[in-house]
């Protein structure tokens, strides 16, 4: 993309932002008193923090390269972090030397609470509504998406590698044994049930490869918001939690455990179906090549969550930089681009029309397409509040404690589970 080149304009620090084409101006807007520049007469370097491999980096290159050909005064230093584990890692300990951090960064927003409340992101709303290389009139992210990439109400992040779960089921298998696709939990403890039986055992019916995304999901769907209010011995929770557990005890249902992810268990036909990521489906259509047929539907609850990181950008970077990085973003966010991510990927794009279009929904390379616009049509995120990162990791502990444990009384596992949680949330 080439860029109009305008001369240098302060923006007014008490002013209230209009609405942009994005979203609300929240409070505490870092950037609204800093100059914004318009005119990057010289050049310009920034550095991305990020955690993607295999064909996703090859992808995210390919683009950077793009982008710094259309404008030349920019220089883009990709710096793979490895995976999110130690990406996290280091923005944690780099943290408290704000001189080494990036210009820009992916994050999950729970990542990043403690800096926003210390003021060292960059409110990109002001960016976002300006009149010269502002949003204008590129097509808006999706809102919802956009909503999650907000900290306290404040536009700290743009939305980039989005992905949500799905079902991916042994088509074959399910055409053998009568088996209809499963379109609410009820219709899937069935289907894995009948799976089972009709198995003689050999196959379990179904799978969650998350365990805290099960229960979020399931307690949104319950329209309970999972926050430092969440009562594990509700009767919302008990009975979401008892769902998997009667499964696991019974043989029907089963969790990733060792190994990790259930794609491993599906594609050696071990598991019928299973929850997952969409971006996991490179691996699924690799593994099941040439052995039996899968396909994907939507999860089968009507609220789902949206997953995967946001760029944020840290308020140590000078003003251009900070113009620089966010005609980066801006570019990433791209129609063509975000069709291109998306059909590299397998990660979801982050604007309507590409959701919606032939192009993305008839790629030869993916099923997740013709079914993900019906997998996203509510979606939330984990509210991101402090402490709320850690309460969400422990919930995957805690449920795989008690589904590791379906010899004992349920029920007292989840009391059992109550300090955990709240240390979590007390840390």
């Amino acid at each position: 993309m080439k860029w109009t080149t305008i001369s240098k304009f302060l923006v007014a620090s008490a002013a209230v932002m209009t609405l942009g084409a994005c979203g609300n101006t929240g409070s505490n807007a870092s950037s609204s008193s800093e100059e914004i520049v318009t005119d990057l007469t010289e050049e310009t370097t920034i550095t991305f923090w990020h955690a993607m491999n295999g064909a996703q980096e090859t992808a995210l290159q390919k683009m950077t390269d793009d982008f710094v050909k259309a404008n030349p005064t920019i220089k883009v230093e990709l710096q793979n972090q490895a995976q999110y584990s130690d990406l996290q890692a280091k923005i944690n300990a780099t943290l408290p030397s704000a001189g080494d951090l990036p210009t820009i960064t992916q994050a999950y927003p729970g990542w990043l609470y403690n800096a926003a409340q210390d003021e060292m992101l960059v409110d990109l709303q002001p960016l976002i509504d300006n009149d010269t290389i502002g949003w204008q009139d590129q097509e808006e992210i999706r809102t919802s998406l956009m909503d999650g990439a907000k900290i306290d109400d404040v536009q700290y992040g743009i939305p980039f590698n989005k992905s949500t779960e799905m079902l991916f089921y042994n088509k074959d298998m399910l055409e053998k044994y009568d088996v209809p696709v499963p379109t609410t939990l009820d219709e899937l403890k069935e289907a894995s049930k009948t799976i089972y039986e009709a198995t003689n055992g050999e196959v379990v019916g179904a799978g969650f490869d998350s365990l805290n995304n099960y229960y979020t999901i399931g307690m949104e769907n319950k329209g309970v918001e999972f926050d430092k209010e969440t009562d594990l011995t509700s009767d919302e929770s008990k009975e979401l939690i008892n769902y998997y557990a009667e499964g696991v005890k019974d043989g029907y249902f089963r969790i990733a455990g060792s190994d990790n992810y259930l794609s491993g268990p599906f594609a050696n036909q071990k598991v019928a179906m299973f929850i997952g990521s969409i971006a996991g489906e490179g691996y699924v259509k690799k593994d099941t090549e040439g052995v039996f047929t899968y396909d994907v539907a939507p999860r089968p609850e009507k609220i789902n969550l949206q997953q995967g990181t946001d760029l944020y950008m840290f308020s140590s970077a000078t003003p251009e930089e900070r113009t620089a990085a966010f005609l980066y973003m801006k570019f990433l966010s791209e129609p063509e681009n975000q069709l291109y991510w998306a059909t590299m990927t397998g990660y979801m794009p982050t604007i309507e029309s590409v959701l919606e279009s032939d192009n993305y929904k008839n790629s030869s390379e993916t099923k997740v397409p013709r079914q993900l616009e019906g997998a996203t049509k509510e979606l939330f995120s984990i509210p991101v509040v402090e402490n709320s990162d850690n309460a969400f990791n422990e919930m995957r502990t805690i449920i795989e404690n008690i589904l590791a444990n379906t010899n004992q009384d349920t029920d007292q596992l989840i009391s059992d589970s109550v300090p955990q949680l709240e240390d979590a949330w007390n840390q």
